[in-house]
């Protein structure tokens, strides 16, 4: 059943996109075990706010996205505070213009959106890094790091779409 046709049952369901995004955030500095996995893990933040803006925009505001990816930033030690903050505003800001292409659309033509803001997203983190850093950085682990999120994307966002239907009940 498509989205559009349930409501929300009532406050929980108004915190539900903020607080997945503020969860998917947290995942995504828990240290794993793995070799070289800490340094690069998947933007599950990013894979959040892509799903609520698609799917609930109104209850994913811009002040919500912009705190997570400050928390974000302060949380995994980055020397740019406030880059996180930024490029998901700019995922959710380009999502939001694009939104009408996504909703009740297929799962792989949603995916493909997703690969698309992921790569614009890593390209814009690795050139605002470069150019605060005043070098060239190497692409390649901003480049697996993209390849590894939207490879996680389906468990995302089918996480997110549980949640999401939890929360409703059909009108």
């Amino acid at each position: 059943m498509p989205l559009a046709t349930l409501r929300d049952v009532g406050y929980p369901a108004r915190l539900l996109p903020f607080l997945s995004t503020l969860i998917f955030a947290l995942v995504s500095v828990v240290p794993i075990n793995l070799p070289g996995f800490a340094v690069v893990t998947p933007a599950f933040a990013l894979m959040a706010v892509f799903h609520w803006t698609i799917y609930r925009p109104d209850l994913m505001p811009l002040t919500a996205v912009f705190a997570i990816g400050l928390l974000l930033d302060i949380i995994n030690g980055t020397p740019y505070v406030g880059l996180s903050a930024l490029t998901l505003l700019v995922a959710r800001t380009f999502v939001m213009t694009q939104r009408r292409f996504f909703v009740n659309r297929t799962f792989p033509v949603v995916w493909l959106g997703f690969l698309a803001v992921t790569v614009a997203n890593f390209a814009l983190v690795w050139a605002l890094v470069s150019m605060l850093r005043g070098t060239l950085l190497g692409f390649r682990p901003f480049l697996f790091q993209a390849v590894l999120t939207v490879s996680c994307y389906p468990v995302g966002s089918y996480v997110l779409a549980r949640a999401h239907r939890a929360f409703l009940i059909r009108a």
